[in-house]
């Protein structure tokens, strides 16, 4: 018989998830595995607990939480060279990942897409020796999802985030920075930078309107130094996808970025704190087995999506 581990953070979101374990566990049974369940105790607990799970050759890890949980859970594995099939469980605020997705944010609906939908491969980031699925940045903005309150979040769901980016605000500098993408560089005052894996970041399901997960490729994007006028603009242009015709805005698909600067950076991965500059992050192509469904399956790999980057001479 297939075997699954179950990785839950039973305080994340509403602490649905607890209450359902018994349901779900007789899910996975009716559908032939043999599950066993391991709940987070803290910090870092799920990445411990994912690679138990590789060593001890489980055919399917099931992460249940927020992007933390799952960024955990992916940093535990992505070190095996054979590594289970992933399952999600969406129970965090935001959950960007699940959302580029399109796994709903229902237990239910999510466990059926697990038990009966398609083993779709995506792409994984690295930097320094660490893993995201979602996305990396850094600049005083990108220190909003770790800096938000869990109490607040918990409250309010994704508005805290911006509760807290306009607390910020005023704070915001430029940092000089040095990037180096594939065989090209960029130099200059910048206030963020940004590498997307999945079209969801932060709420945003426009700010990469072209990204592809399994492409091989980052979508870099860089915003230059703004004034708080013109930074509320773009914020606005982003909620529409229209963004990335602003001058001050850069975008670039590439497969490998090393970037440097004079000052302390922090690094943001997936919502967390992720260290500081220098970094070098790597894409992955396909690193990651994700169950999904069967209609988002066959969108993933058609070949329909326009993915041309904008052209510069309509900015």
């Amino acid at each position: 018989m297939k075997t699954a581990r179950i990785i839950y953070n039973p305080t994340a979101g509403k602490e649905g998830f607890t209450d359902k374990l018994t349901d779900v566990l007789q899910r996975f049974e009716d559908a032939g595995y043999i599950t066993s369940t391991h709940a987070t105790t803290g910090p870092n607990n799920a990445t411990y607990a994912a690679r138990f799970a590789c060593e001890n050759n489980f055919d399917m890890i099931v992460a249940s939480g927020g992007d933390g949980t799952v960024n955990e859970v992916i940093n535990g594995m992505a070190e095996f060279d054979e590594r289970p099939e992933l399952g999600i469980i969406p129970m965090g605020t935001v959950n960007d990942f699940t959302r580029a997705l399109k796994i709903p944010n229902d237990i239910d609906e999510a466990v059926s897409i697990i038990l009966n939908g398609r083993t779709g491969k995506v792409d994984l980031g690295s930097m320094n020796g660490k893993y995201f699925m979602n996305i990396a940045g850094g600049g005083k903005i990108t220190e909003v999802s770790y800096e938000a309150p869990s109490k607040l979040k918990a409250v309010i769901g994704s508005l805290a985030y911006y509760v807290k980016g306009i607390e910020l605000i005023p704070q915001m500098r430029s940092i000089n920075l040095r990037i180096e993408y594939d065989d090209e560089l960029f130099e200059g005052e910048v206030m963020i930078f940004l590498l997307g894996l999945t079209n969801s970041i932060g709420g945003f399901e426009k700010l990469v309107p072209n990204a592809k997960l399994n492409d091989g490729y980052f979508s870099l994007l860089i915003l230059e130094h703004v004034n708080l006028a013109e930074f509320g603009h773009i914020l606005s242009l982003a909620t529409r996808g229209e963004h990335l015709k602003h001058p001050k805005v850069h975008y670039y698909k590439a497969q490998d970025v090393k970037i440097t600067a004079y000052d302390e950076v922090q690094l943001n991965l997936d919502g967390e704190f992720g260290g500081v500059l220098p970094a070098h992050f790597k894409n992955l192509k396909e690193f990651l087995q994700i169950r999904v469904s069967e209609a988002f399956y066959n969108e993933m790999n058609s070949e329909d999506k326009d993915y041309t980057l904008p052209d510069p001479a309509a900015e």
